[in-house]
């Protein structure tokens, strides 16, 4: 029975083909918030005219569109390839380990053209029950974060530039794989030691497992692009986005003060390699586990400030940001689940 609440509230998305034209979402995620919206821009033009002093309704006119908002999600043990590849640009594929069932994805940064997402969300209305459609083409994925808080699990947070919408297209019926989510307790941090890939998997060795605590950690991405390309005899509807600056992986630690492990490796001013992990629940009978770890072969914390506000814990509130190391890719997002496909 329909509530007429978000309680029905679902979103959808599936990989385009060619960016802008639109497909029939397959990939259903659950969600805590979204805030896509479809944004015309009007010419107005204010010409002097006797006798008037308002602006003339017969001369405004819808001049271009475009879509923006954000995702906000937990991060599930299924289904999240197809957003890993969009957030990085990456050309991953799912890889069976061994015969088992259990498949692992190695995403990279490669290049965010080509790809584009169609994602419909069914908002529900409150007077009918009716959960109506809106289904946006052309969607590239410009900020991505990913976080883990204590006592919460891992949470990402999308943001979002498109082409178009659309309220026509037929809500697709959602389903959902059978997923667990991570929680802070199933993470470890690792810093130091040295990164190699090898068959295409980067791998530290000699890392050591942070002994501080961590109450909070965060890593950030973000890929600048043109989203202004809109061109004669496109009907105000822009071209594909294209990569116009450099991207960057950013991040941050809340952390208890520690001035061996944590501050004099900001003093230092060298960089080091992170590998961020979490293992779930098994994955069948295949002896592996739902895995997700973020590895930067050289990543450089920029500010570490510990501050007395109190008679409680110093506290310190790291920023970072990761960097090439000339090797390497300068990150590497791998997962290991029972998807045979992203």
């Amino acid at each position: 029975m329909a509530t007429g609440t978000g309680l029905d509230a679902q979103i959808g998305l599936a990989a385009e083909t060619v960016v802008g034209t639109p497909v029939t979402v397959s990939r259903f995620h659950e969600i805590d918030k979204e805030s896509l919206k479809y944004s015309p821009g009007f010419l107005e033009p204010t010409t002097l005219r006797a006798g008037r002093k308002y602006k003339q309704a017969s001369r405004v006119t819808r001049s271009r569109i475009t879509v923006s908002g954000e995702i906000e999600l937990p991060v599930s043990s299924r289904g999240m390839g197809i957003l890993f590849q969009h957030m990085i640009g990456s050309t991953a594929v799912a890889t069976q380990i061994g015969s088992t069932t259990a498949y692992r994805q190695v995403h990279v940064p490669v290049g965010k053209l080509g790809l584009g997402l169609t994602v419909q969300v069914g908002r529900p209305e409150p007077a009918t029950g009716i959960v109506r459609p809106f289904t946006y083409r052309g969607c590239k994925i410009t900020e991505w974060e990913i976080s883990l808080s204590d006592n919460d699990v891992l949470r990402l947070k999308l943001s979002l530039d498109g082409m178009d919408e659309s309220t026509a297209t037929a809500l697709a019926t959602a389903s959902f794989p059978a997923a667990n989510l991570f929680g802070f307790h199933q993470a470890t941090l690792k810093l130091g030691g040295t990164a190699a890939t090898n068959s295409g998997l980067m791998s530290i060795t000699g890392g050591t497992a942070v002994a501080t605590i961590i109450r909070e950690l965060s890593i950030k991405g973000t890929t600048p692009l043109d989203t202004e390309r809109y061109g004669i005899g496109n009907g105000g509807v822009k071209a594909q986005p294209l990569e116009n600056d450099i991207p960057t992986i950013t991040g941050s630690m809340k952390a208890e003060f520690s001035q061996v492990e944590v501050y004099d490796l900001f003093k230092s001013g060298d960089p080091v390699a992170m590998e961020f992990g979490l293992t779930g629940e098994p994955i069948g009978v295949s002896g592996e586990v739902d895995t997700l770890s973020f590895i930067t072969p050289a990543m450089l914390i920029k500010e570490a400030p510990a501050v007395v506000e109190g008679p409680g814990t110093v506290m310190m509130d790291l920023s970072w940001e990761a960097y090439d190391d000339g090797v390497n890719a300068p990150l590497q997002i791998m997962s290991i689940s029972a998807d045979t496909t992203l």
